[in-house]
């Protein structure tokens, strides 16, 4: 019996197609860095959420959601200070973790991801559809990277604790314009 499939010509010709691979940040490089910065460490994976096995990023956003209906409950100005104040310190907190792992932005480091998630709730109504609709779009954003997030994730300059949690800044700030358009969405066809 003779087989119909085409035979492949050419330098190929008799290889299998190349494996899917899929690719995962680093989470942590072999070696012995010293003592651990316990305080950094804590701050940057937010109290172990880091340390998730799987999706450490999911999880990290996940676990900024009751951080965000908390702070929503404030007046504005206290939930804008929050943010800067999460932001500013979880950019020392990746950076000193970041040296610690041996990985500038290293899979544990979910500082980032809390930051991110609360830009994209600024100044959202505090119902559970925006939590839902901007925990998804934010990880959408955090995982395409729009510009000028980019920039932050892949420019060698930026592999510090500041580029780690800048690219999520601004993937939070376009996943607000887009959880903004859902809520209105939702209110204009579906009603508050």
């Amino acid at each position: 019996m003779i087989d119909p499939s085409p035979t492949p010509n050419g330098p190929d010709a008799g290889q299998e197609p190349p494996a899917v691979t899929v690719v995962r940040k680093p989470r942590r490089v072999p070696g012995d860095r010293g003592p651990a910065p316990r305080l950094a460490l804590a701050w940057a994976t937010f109290f172990g959420a880091g340390y998730f096995p799987v999706a450490p990023g999911t999880a990290g956003t996940a676990a900024a959601v009751p951080l965000w209906w908390a702070l929503s409950l404030s007046p504005r100005w206290i939930y804008v200070a929050a943010t800067v104040a999460i932001t500013v310190t979880g950019m020392a907190a990746a950076e000193r973790a970041g040296r610690y792992y041996g990985v500038a932005d290293s899979g544990h480091i979910v500082i980032d991801e809390v930051a991110g998630y609360l830009v994209t709730m600024s100044f959202l109504p505090r119902t559970v559809f925006a939590a839902v609709a901007g925990f998804f779009l934010f990880r959408f954003c955090d995982v395409v990277k729009p510009w000028p997030a980019r920039v932050f994730d892949r420019a060698p300059r930026w592999k510090n604790g500041p580029g780690v949690v800048l690219d999520d800044i601004f993937a939070g700030a376009w996943a607000l314009l887009f959880t903004w358009a859902a809520v209105l969405a939702k209110e204009r066809f579906f009603g508050p």
